[in-house]
């Protein structure tokens, strides 16, 4: 197998990052896959993420090296040998990263990217008093969306002192004793420099397994950003259709399907406005950098479209769903959720605790990748059951999991209220 029969092949397994702000996630992001998944003009100047980042890679490994060093996502070209001792190497397979932003502002993104995890590295910074506060936020997110995979991924060693790594490893170790990952691994690296990145490989192929996958349901689409793919000035006969992204959690796509994206779009009928969902038709499918005929779940997917670029340009259908029509979840604008908060804002280091859920007050959850303002219009059982009020529409059943954040102080009067996360909900009705 040569790279560009390599490049045809669709990943099957979506990795997240997950960690504070300056952990060096997009770096490693970059080691792993050999992209700078950080590209839009605001981030380059600021040098954080501020959107989702998407890169494949391959992961390989030599039947002649020792079983951890043997990992790689690099050889040489063109004949796929070993880098250190030139044997023939192996595909094992094939996977999708999600790079996520680690501000604290941002942590409505992050969530949105989470959905579409399959497992994540948790990044953490060796030259740092780990946990910080967005390490604990982000780990609580992986909890609530469902993410039970993970590898702990400890940056910076090349920068850090040795006692000051094993200190760090010891905190590391201690915050995830008694919780769902007490028994993940902490890979040392450099993602700066590539080192132990064969390592971290290794322990990506025996703890973050790739789901089984049922490819006969109807095709459903979480869909993560929408574009204008056509450069300005381009004919009309020269136009192509808009372009959603994301991921495809079940069933299969194939060029000329008839699609179906709910919630939809406004429109304005006998003076009032109503939400209707867009029909269209798959006109082209891309993994990675490579076009396809058929898609299935797992990896992240560009799906072209024949609707007019206007609808999908600067990410307007984030959020939504696409999937065989009449088979996607009801639309509502309003939920009926069950309650379950956190003791403590994780966000802060400081003890604050997270009050109860109150009639009146507007929380902004999270919802497949949805992101919507909600107005508390009832709370039931002393605040186990509320009734929302959305802004916006979703497509939400009964039984999917919401992230619940809501608008807190900064603790230190440092700035404007900020959404922090403080539980998670289950849809009952």
């Amino acid at each position: 197998m040569n790279w560009r029969e390599i490049e045809k092949v669709q990943p099957l397994t979506n990795i997240g990052t997950a960690g504070h702000v300056d952990n060096g996630k997009t770096t490693l992001v970059e080691a792993l896959t050999g992209k700078w998944t950080a590209y839009f003009s605001d981030e380059l100047k600021r040098g954080i993420t501020l959107k989702l980042g998407y890169a494949d890679c391959t992961i390989l490994k030599c039947p002649e090296c020792p079983e951890i060093e043997s990992y790689t996502t690099e050889a040489l070209n063109p004949e796929f040998l070993c880098k250190r001792c030139g044997s023939n190497l192996n595909v094992e397979r094939k996977i999708s990263i999600v790079d996520v932003p680690g501000h604290e502002s941002l942590m409505v993104i992050m969530l949105s990217g989470a959905t579409l995890m399959d497992g994540a590295l948790l990044v953490v910074d060796a030259s740092r008093n780990e946990p910080l506060p967005q390490t604990k936020e982000h780990f609580k997110a992986l909890e609530i969306i469902g993410v039970r995979n993970i590898v702990v991924v400890q940056n910076k060693i090349d920068i850090t002192p040795k006692d000051k790594i094993i200190e760090n490893y010891k905190r590391i170790r201690e915050f995830l004793e008694g919780t769902w990952a007490e028994n993940a691994p902490i890979i040392p690296v450099s993602a700066l420099h590539k080192i132990n990145i064969d390592v971290l490989l290794y322990a990506i192929q025996k703890f973050i397994p790739t789901p089984k996958r049922d490819p006969s349901k109807p095709a459903r689409m979480l869909i993560a950003r929408s574009f204008d793919v056509n450069k300005p000035g381009t004919p009309p006969e020269k136009l192509v259709g808009g372009v959603v992204g994301g991921t495809l959690i079940q069933g299969r796509l194939r060029i000329g399907d008839e699609v179906e994206i709910k919630p939809g779009i406004a429109v304005k009928k006998h003076g009032k406005v109503y939400i209707e969902p867009i029909y269209t038709e798959v006109t082209s499918l891309k993994v990675g950098e490579v076009n396809v005929n058929e898609a299935y779940p797992g990896g992240l997917l560009g799906v072209g479209t024949s609707l007019d670029p206007a609808l999908t340009k600067r990410d307007s259908l984030v959020g939504q769903m696409l999937g065989e029509p009449g088979k996607l979840p009801p639309t509502r604008q309003e939920l009926s959720i069950e309650v379950h908060l956190f003791k403590h804002v994780v966000a802060f280091d400081e003890n604050v605790r997270v009050e109860r859920v109150k009639k009146g007050e507007t929380l902004m959850i999270n919802i497949g990748t949805a992101a919507v303002e909600a107005l508390v219009t009832s709370v039931r059982e002393g605040g186990t059951y509320a009734e929302l009020k959305l802004t916006i529409p979703v497509c939400a059943e009964r039984g999917m999991r919401v992230a619940i954040s809501r608008r807190i102080p900064d603790i230190f009067g440092r700035g404007p209220p900020k959404w922090r996360l403080i539980g998670w909900g289950l849809v009952t009705d």
